[in-house]
């Protein structure tokens, strides 16, 4: 199988709504993919995002929950949910609602959204309880759903302190104490479920729409979860913790040539001891439940999974961690026995020990190139260089975390470009380099080829998704109508027909649907 796809995340879709969301545009880009022989599309994290974690779909307080900043408001009202009235009223509150084309403005997208889903619960509360859809999606969910509701409720409660910082009865979850919440904020509970339930009908939707098209959705798991998140409060003895519920000792990585004191994520770490006891039943339901929305699932920062790097909550920075083992086999091995098959992509990247290449060899795991790191030092033995590629593996020209490729090779130094020009055999500029890396990625021996939106659309800096080690500004980038409506889109299909990547074979092997939620 010879194949390829473009990574775009949802909320950089075009919208008259500020950010990109499961709306026309989706469906527009999901035909567009189909034009062009595209076999997949590739998305970041669908978990909601927050401004008090820079508005990364990377740190969540919930790895379960969809982002409700994706629903779409012309779906809503074309599906009876709010009035047309009640969305010109949502666009006022959010005064400079999509001022700029091209970026994000997240408050005034904050506050349209939650303006629409108050008018929409508001309509619609009375009839949910006797809705059978409705009320088949909680119990279908139940196991995440009601204590996200619960979460969300509460953090409002308590002016979003940490729920460390919440009463005691609350913060160790007294039954007692979790039954009387219940009923005092369960009107506030439902809505988070009624909300929950218009992404997960609204994506469904657009899944429905792209099998149709044979076009595969790849999606992105997190290795790590934030502390303050319904994940750690509700599944507490599965993070090292202390005595407050605090985090003891969080995760990162290594100084490195890059950064001389590494970095510290401060996401909690696993007690992967208690996990492997209980059959690893929380990564089970996690991974289920995200295989129940996309076809195969990115596995962010794989390597932790066979070690990770633990340092001391009280240190400041990565230096004093040290490497913890994973019991990435057993894990694996679990996962293959519950699932029946391993619909998962590797991110390896970075430096990657044995064990890790050993483990993704045994799990016939396929991993990633990225053909911006491939022409630094010695290209002979550069693993992202093409003639080393692997068959099994997933080819990037490069990711969200890089520079679009215009802009990558304006900032290349000498010895890069001349490794680049002695590659390639021809000399290019910035604005021939997008089409360079381009035509390496499809004619390289991977399986999957994967090009970022940007690099379709030769974008330079404006275009750049994220910016690692940036606390603000990022994931705010998104198409305008033009770009989507662009003819760059069927240069891909042209090096498609060229180097055999129509993806006439790509289907996957089904996993039992059955073991998804138990």
């Amino acid at each position: 199988m010879r194949a390829y796809g473009i990574l775009l995340h949802i909320s950089s879709l075009p919208s008259a709504w500020g950010i990109g969301d499961l709306g026309p545009a989706a469906f527009r880009f999901a035909d567009i993919l189909a034009e062009n022989k595209a076999s997949l599309w590739q998305v970041l994290p669908l978990n909601p995002t927050e401004p008090g974690f820079g508005n990364s779909p990377y740190a969540s307080p919930s790895a379960f929950a969809g982002n409700p900043l994706f629903i779409s408001p012309e779906l809503m009202q074309r599906d009876g949910w709010v009035s047309a009235a009640d969305l010109e009223t949502s666009r006022h509150c959010a005064g400079r609602l999509g001022a700029d084309p091209a970026r994000i403005d997240f408050e005034a997208v904050h506050a349209q959204r939650g303006h629409m889903l108050h008018a929409a619960f508001e309509r619609n509360s009375p009839q949910l309880r006797n809705d059978p859809a409705f009320l088949a999606f909680c119990r279908e969910h139940a196991y995440w759903l009601h204590d996200f509701a619960r979460f969300v409720t509460l953090r409002r409660r308590f002016r979003y302190a940490p729920w460390c910082d919440w009463p005691e009865p609350l913060r160790l979850r007294d039954e007692r104490a979790l039954e009387e919440w219940d009923a005092q904020a369960a009107a506030d509970i439902l809505r988070e479920k009624f909300v929950q339930y218009l992404f997960h009908s609204q994506w469904l939707g657009l899944r429905a729409y792209c099998k149709e098209r044979d076009i595969l959705l790849l999606g992105d798991a997190p290795y790590t979860v934030t502390h303050d998140s319904a994940d750690c409060w509700s599944n507490s003895r599965c993070f090292k913790l202390d005595d407050d519920m605090r985090p003891s000792a969080v995760s990162g990585v290594p100084p490195d040539y890059f950064c001389a004191d590494g970095q510290r994520w401060g996401t909690p770490v696993y007690k992967w001891d208690i996990l492997a006891h209980e059959g690893f039943d929380w990564w089970k339901k996690r991974l289920g439940h995200a295989l129940t929305l996309v076809d195969l699932l990115r596995l962010d920062h794989f390597r932790g999974f066979c070690a990770y790097w633990e340092i001391p909550a009280a240190e400041n920075t990565a230096v004093n961690g040290r490497w913890r083992k994973a019991p990435a086999a057993e894990f694996l091995q679990s996962l293959r026995e519950h699932f029946g098959t391993l619909p998962f992509l590797a991110e390896d990247l970075g430096l990657i020990t044995d064990d890790v290449r050993e483990v993704m060899e045994r799990f016939d795991l396929p991993g990633m190139h990225v053909l911006q790191f491939a022409f630094g030092g010695d290209t002979g033995t550069n693993p992202n260089a093409p003639h080393n590629h692997r068959k099994h593996s997933f080819v990037y020209t490069g990711t969200h975390d890089n520079a679009p490729t215009k802009a990558w090779f304006a900032e290349l130094g000498p010895e890069e470009r001349d490794n680049l020009c002695l590659y390639s055999g021809l000399r290019t500029d910035d604005n021939g380099a997008c089409l360079l890396l381009t035509r390496m990625a499809f004619a390289c021996t991977a399986e999957w080829c994967v090009l970022p939106a940007q690099d379709v659309l030769a974008m330079g800096t404006d275009g750049r998704m994220n910016m690692p080690g940036l606390t603000a500004g990022n994931w705010s980038w998104r198409m305008t109508p033009e770009q989507l409506a662009s003819e760059a889109w069927r240069g891909p299909a042209e090096f498609a027909c060229i180097y055999g990547r129509t993806g006439k074979t790509a289907t996957l092997p089904a996993f039992d649907l059955d073991n998804i939620a138990e």
